[in-house]
């Protein structure tokens, strides 16, 4: 069993930055996949970004590229997301996600099968 509990995010204002953490408990967790999702209000939840087990490999959602950087520490059982230049289309409940996938699967949900309860992020303009 994994479990995944978000963390960091918090109300900002555009162009501010947050951070946000996921500590994972399970002994799977360095071999999984571990990706970012998001969800605004009455939409779809979105892929953000995700990081390979090695973490050698990362993936982003275009609108995010450049500001958004993912990171993990398989030390400790840690994924990250360092958010900067943030805007207001970024208020979103963030989503912590394990799985396995490579490549363009990685951007979809299926592979994930693992999910934290989400944290709010909430951009200002």
């Amino acid at each position: 069993q994994v479990q995944l509990v978000e963390s960091g995010g918090g109300l900002v204002q555009a162009g501010g930055s947050l951070r946000l953490s996921c500590a994972t408990s399970g002994r799977t967790f360095t071999s999984r996949t571990m990706g970012w999702f998001r969800q605004a209000p009455g939409k779809e939840r979105e892929f953000v970004a995700a990081i390979r087990w090695s973490g050698g490999d990362t993936y982003y959602v275009e609108s995010v590229k450049g500001r958004f950087t993912i990171s993990r520490d398989n030390t400790k059982n840690t994924v990250s997301l360092e958010m900067n230049s943030l805007k207001p289309e970024d208020t979103a409940v963030y989503y912590c996600a394990a799985g396995y996938c490579s490549g363009y699967r990685c951007y979809d949900r299926e592979p994930y099968n693992y999910w934290g309860q989400g944290t709010q992020v909430t951009v200002s303009s």
